[in-house]
């Protein structure tokens, strides 16, 4: 055999794409893992011609299931963001739009059983340690897949699969804010460092000389304004206690500007070398966490009730975050965050790597 078989279901999971794979039928060590990863999709061209990659950050991405040890959680998701050129898989973040489909595709792989109407999901992000509890369509005890939930950046409609993020603050990093401040200056940038969900660095748009209204393409186009971010980034990523984060695609990067809309804030989201054409679900929260928490970047006066619904405006539309917190006597505590996505079935079957690469166990 020259290649290797694979089985494989292929998931739109919110606004990311991707396959999603049994752990099980995977190689163990990292480093195999990788080159496995890097052959399936294709990455090292622009369009990965020779794998299943989308040719952009957002349909690179990787789902690897397992029944979780953790006496809460039903299921283990393991993340793996694949560079589309680079030839690189970062096991360090989370995505919160490819755990939109992980409650499906567990149900759809056996590795738990569907109820008769809707089936709750308990799910362990195993990099990050975050536990999302996913609740699943299944009328007849079959993952239902059609549906009138709409969410920006998706065409048409679809079942919701409403997801509730716990346990989500200092996931990476520890801490709710990793440099122990609020705001931070960064050459000559005020930052606001902060992990819930996903570590990032948040500034207000016009910091940059920006509107904030800016397309994802322009943003893509405005290199200066790429290199300067990126360099705020790596000295954060050092301030946060992540190291040399010039090979990793955390923290990420997030822009700031006043709603236009109706909603809350205006925001732009960085994965982190080009512009989210919509929003993550992971960055949606500790966007919102930023909006919410008194003395950041944000400087935004919300009332004082949780749970609060924070509306992000973003190239595609919007999305809204209802995140519960609390005052304690040691500052503003962020315990759990609610969105609703849509996920849906694509293609199932097996994905072939060259058995060069691995030739299975």
């Amino acid at each position: 055999m020259t290649q290797t078989a694979i089985p494989f279901l292929f998931m739109r999971g919110g606004t990311s794409r991707g396959p999603y794979l049994n752990r099980a039928d995977l190689p163990k060590d990292a480093e195999t893992l990788a080159e496995v990863l890097i052959a399936m999709l294709g990455s090292g061209h622009p369009i990965n011609i020779d794998g299943i990659g989308g040719g952009v950050a957002v349909t690179t991405k990787v789902a690897m299931l397992s029944q979780s040890d953790d006496p809460w959680a039903d299921v283990d998701y393991f993340f793996a963001q694949v560079s589309v050129e680079d030839r690189l898989v970062d096991f360090k973040p989370t995505c919160g739009n490819i755990l939109s489909g992980v409650g499906p595709a567990a149900i759809e792989m056996g590795l738990v059983p569907a109820r008769e109407d809707e089936t709750p999901v308990n799910i362990r992000a195993v990099n990050t340690g975050a536990k999302v509890a996913a609740l699943v369509q299944t009328p007849g005890g079959q993952v239902r897949y059609d549906g009138g939930t709409q969410i920006a950046g998706v065409p048409g409609s679809a079942a919701p699969v409403a997801l509730q993020f716990m346990e989500t603050v200092g996931g990476v990093t520890g801490a709710f804010l990793p440099t122990g401040n609020l705001i931070d200056v960064i050459d000559s940038i005020e930052v606001t460092c902060m992990d819930v969900a996903m570590p990032m660095v948040i500034a207000n748009a016009a910091s940059f000389g920006l509107s904030g209204y800016e397309s994802a393409a322009e943003l893509d186009e405005n290199k200066a304004f790429f290199a300067r971010m990126e360099a705020v980034r790596r000295e954060a990523g050092l301030r946060m206690g992540m190291g040399d984060v010039s090979q990793s695609v955390t923290p990420k990067f997030g822009l700031l500007a006043p709603a236009r809309d109706g909603g809350t804030k205006t925001a732009r989201y960085f994965m982190p070398w080009n512009c989210h054409p919509s929003m993550a679900v992971t960055g949606a929260q500790c966007l919102a966490s930023c909006i919410l928490t008194p003395g950041t970047v944000a400087d935004v006066a919300l009332p004082n009730e949780t749970p609060a619904r924070v509306t992000l405006e973003h190239p595609s539309g919007a999305i809204d975050v209802d995140v519960a917190f609390e005052n304690t006597a040691n500052g503003f505590a962020v315990k759990s965050a609610g969105l609703v996505r849509t996920a849906r079935k694509l293609a199932s079957g097996a994905v072939y790597v060259p058995a060069s690469v691995w030739a299975g166990d």
